[in-house]
């Protein structure tokens, strides 16, 4: 069967809430197309998963933070390695176009 599509179709799902597109799921990696438009995570909220994630960002912009008090902003063609178990969050996204994340998830 032939999966395919287009990241930047639909660039805009994400106005309303931000939305999550599996691209690939198989039992050690999934793939997901993250749509935002100006969310970010809940005040004192922080990813903390079981997974390892590879994250690009495609279009718009972005700020992580971690706990330790680190932060890094993202543009377009920035990508970044967050190891399972690192306390992140994601802080701020550009509230004014969209923002379209390239997530890719292993597990062990």
């Amino acid at each position: 069967m032939e999966r395919r599509g287009n990241l930047f179709v639909n660039r805009d799902a994400g106005r309303a809430a931000e939305a999550v597109e599996a691209l690939l799921e198989s039992p050690s990696v999934r793939i997901e197309r993250i749509a935002s438009f100006g969310q970010a995570s809940p005040p004192d909220f922080w990813y903390e998963q079981e997974e390892d994630e590879w994250v690009a960002l495609l279009e718009g912009e972005a700020r992580l933070e971690w706990d330790d008090g680190r932060s890094r902003k993202m543009v377009p063609g920035d990508w970044i390695f967050l190891p399972s178990r690192e306390r992140h969050r994601v802080a701020w996204t550009a509230p004014d176009r969209p923002t379209l994340w390239l997530a890719v998830f292993s597990r062990g």
